[in-house]
């Protein structure tokens, strides 16, 4: 049965629109409550874990979900802002119940969302959702007073998980030397991953760490990497490093300002680790460049194609015992650091790869040549059937015609917003956006 609330990456949508406003973010909690009460089956107290980006809304959403978890009788360790992968480690190195993220990502600051996370770190199953779904449906209820949960601050959280990220670098090896401009997106990391490159020994730039509640995504980070490219060539940084609002996504900048995406990135992680040992294969999605496909074919790696989405990605990689695997996007994931995708630790590999072959960035990408892309977002009306829309149909069937073997189409909505996306991939790039404008007009 399709799900109700939970969308590819939790519940979100915009503040004070159903379902993210402070009533449905309360029983929210409670269901989640009771669904990891039931899990645990009289064991010790159900605890979760909470943190949140910067966004102004993540007060009230985070005082919605405290009440609704006290009240199915689970403690609560409040983590303050902290990136999304942060609540993962510290969920799964605290040994706790679930970890829950207030976050809406990439998106701007009038969206929030809610996403968890299990005992190990990793999405929550279908299954689980569904239970959480299940019990929303239900009454809420309280628990008898000498039941209630309780919540505390977990203070050092930030600390343990600029160790944490460290501690996936090698330990031979340094970042002294390099001047690296970081672009935190006035999000969850603003605070964190200036102090984890500092650390390891570069010289950090940090912008896009003056969050006031609205600024998140706003121009800046890994939806806007153009900012970051002007600000490596204006403070002469080696490398960019540019995050999203909650930090799971990477992109990156060379020193002349060049932007590499996560298709790139993932390349040069698959690239680095086939110098040292054998790599069975990697996973991409849907929107993967056709480059990739065919560079792992001659280096004699296997690639799968996951749907949109990193939790998709995860689950095909683990499916095939893989440990590598992304998103054009930015989202990395390298099993054997982290068990989400995180775009510090995702970064650090990059650095690492990097200081191992004494190359940069464009050398150790020289050898691939991203097909032309064309991606048109089109906004439609909630609840909008446009796999009914005749005329759409229709005219992506003509440009697949069209294109034969020298390209290919995809049509598919957001996972998190009302949007259709059309893609089209050709040997051309005038081609590929004429062939995506004549979709995109059919939409609506």
């Amino acid at each position: 049965m399709a799900a109700k609330y939970f969308g590819t990456d939790g519940v979100r949508g915009r503040v004070g629109v159903a379902p993210i406003t402070p009533d449905f973010v309360m029983r929210l909690g409670y269901a989640a409550g009771k669904v990891l009460a039931k899990a645990r089956d009289g064991a010790a107290r159900p605890t979760v874990l909470i943190g949140k980006d910067t966004r102004i809304s993540g007060y009230m959403l985070e005082a919605a979900l405290e009440a609704g978890f006290a009240a199915a009788g689970v403690d609560v360790w409040l983590a303050g802002p902290i990136p999304t992968p942060a609540v993962a480690y510290l969920t799964r190195a605290l040994r706790l119940s679930a970890g829950v993220v207030i976050s809406a990502s990439h998106n701007p600051f009038h969206d929030n969302g809610i996403k968890f996370f299990s005992a190990t770190g990793n999405k929550l199953p279908d299954a689980l959702e569904a239970d959480i779904e299940a019990a929303l449906e239900q009454p809420m209820d309280c628990v008898p007073s000498e039941k209630l949960g309780k919540a505390r601050r977990l203070s050092d959280a930030p600390g343990r998980y600029i160790e944490f990220c460290k501690s996936t670098f090698p330990n031979a090896l340094d970042l002294r030397g390099m001047r690296l401009v970081v672009d935190c997106a006035h999000g969850a990391a603003y605070n964190i991953a200036p102090h984890v490159f500092h650390e390891l020994g570069a010289e950090v730039i940090t912008i896009g760490n003056q969050p006031d509640g609205y600024n998140i995504n706003e121009d800046c980070g890994a939806t806007a990497p153009k900012t970051l490219a002007a600000s490596v060539r204006e403070y002469r940084g080696d490398l960019g490093i540019a995050l999203d609002g909650d930090a799971d996504r990477l992109l990156m900048v060379d020193a002349s300002g060049r932007i590499y995406n996560g298709d790139e990135l993932l390349y040069l992680m698959v690239k680095d680790r086939l110098a040292t040992g054998p790599v069975e294969g990697a996973v991409g999605t849907l929107m993967t460049n056709m480059a990739l496909q065919v560079a792992f074919k001659k280096m004699g790696i296997g690639f799968e194609r996951a749907k949109v989405g990193d939790r998709y990605v995860l689950e095909v990689l683990q499916e095939k015992g893989w440990v590598l695997g992304g998103e054009g996007s930015g989202h990395l994931l390298c099993l054997d650091k982290h068990t989400t995708g995180d775009g510090i630790v995702s970064a650090l590999q990059v650095l690492s790869a990097l200081r191992r072959s004494g190359k940069t960035l464009a050398q150790m990408t020289a050898d691939l040549t991203l097909f032309p892309q064309a991606l048109i977002n089109v906004k439609i009306p909630l609840g909008y059937d446009w796999k009914s829309n005749a005329a759409l149909q229709a005219e992506k069937a003509a440009v697949e015609e069209s294109l034969g073997e020298r390209g290919r189409v995809l049509l598919r909505p957001s996972g998190t917003e009302p949007l259709i996306r059309v893609m089209v991939e050709a040997e051309d790039a005038d081609l590929a956006r004429s062939m995506a404008q004549r979709i995109a007009d059919k939409v609506l």
